[in-house]
């Protein structure tokens, strides 16, 4: 499951590579994307040649108050209709999308994702995980997670206390606060605690490229120094990551270099194979 919260003209390249490496690596996967926006002709239209080439894939407008009926989600979403909670000065729908894909694990299960992630192998392994951002140097004990995957059982305590959580916590002004920063903090109140059974996996599962980084994977090297980091970089993420992480707050503007990281990436892990780089 993905959630888009732009209009549907603005699901490009980098969102079809995210969704052809979904079935790259699940070929017989089903792929639904919340949003109001694909839900329509174009968005249809965007995802026709998946449809055309026998994958499963739809978009699908979110029923927020069926989604978040029985949880503390409910009664938040009533006050910011009706202007008893300020929804604060970031966009409310990234926020909603912070929750939607909360609440659809809750009530359903599966995986969640980032339009911005590319898969790199099969998740079949992985159950009620999530994955660390980042590692405290010395112990190698996580210290912040992530959510742009989520991947639950339906009715997963942690995630209901995260629901609980944004609910009682909810703070529109802060950037991740009800969206990377509320994991790690249900995740740390609840960690060892009876009947929370999840596992946080290390950065390099999906998140081995840091933001800053990342533009190194869009560039051809341009020393040997630099060519043999990223090859190192490229091997590791083959035996370790199940995905990548394409921060694209920040890489967006970087095309993808013919003879780059990325380039072998992309071409490694899509169906439709169009070409997508800058030469």
């Amino acid at each position: 499951m993905m959630t888009w919260i732009s209009p549907a003209e603005m699901f490009g390249k980098r969102e079809i590579l995210s969704v052809e490496s979904v079935f790259k690596s699940h070929p017989k996967g089903c792929l639904i994307i919340l949003s109001s926006t694909m839900d329509s002709p174009l968005g249809f239209r965007i995802l026709k040649p998946f449809l055309d080439r026998g994958y499963r894939v739809t978009a699908i407008t979110p029923n927020l108050p069926y989604l978040l009926k029985d949880t503390a989600g409910e009664t938040w979403l009533e006050e910011i209709q009706t202007g008893k909670r300020d929804p604060g000065k970031i966009s409310l729908a990234q926020n909603l999308s912070n929750l939607m894909r909360l609440a659809y694990l809750f009530k359903f299960g599966g995986v969640y994702l980032d339009t911005d992630m590319i898969v790199l192998k099969s998740f079949k392994r992985l159950r009620n995980v999530i994955g660390a951002q980042t590692l405290e140097p010395v112990t190698r004990n996580w210290t912040r997670l992530n959510n742009a995957v989520l991947i639950f059982d339906k009715n997963h305590p942690l995630l209901l206390k995260c629901i609980q959580e944004f609910a009682l916590t909810f703070n529109g002004n802060v950037w991740g606060h009800n969206g990377p920063y509320l994991v790690s903090r249900v995740a740390r109140a609840v960690e060892g605690t009876e009947g929370y059974n999840f596992s946080v996996v290390t950065p390099s599962a999906f998140y081995s490229v840091n933001w800053v980084e990342i533009e190194k994977l869009f560039k051809v090297p341009r020393t040997e120094k630099d060519l043999k980091r990223v090859q190192v970089k490229v091997l590791e993420m083959q035996r370790r990551s199940y995905g990548l992480h394409l921060w694209n707050k920040f890489s967006s503007k970087f095309e993808i270099e013919e003879g780059s990281a990325m380039d072998k990436i992309v071409t490694d892990h899509c169906v439709i194979c169009e070409k997508v780089t800058a030469s």
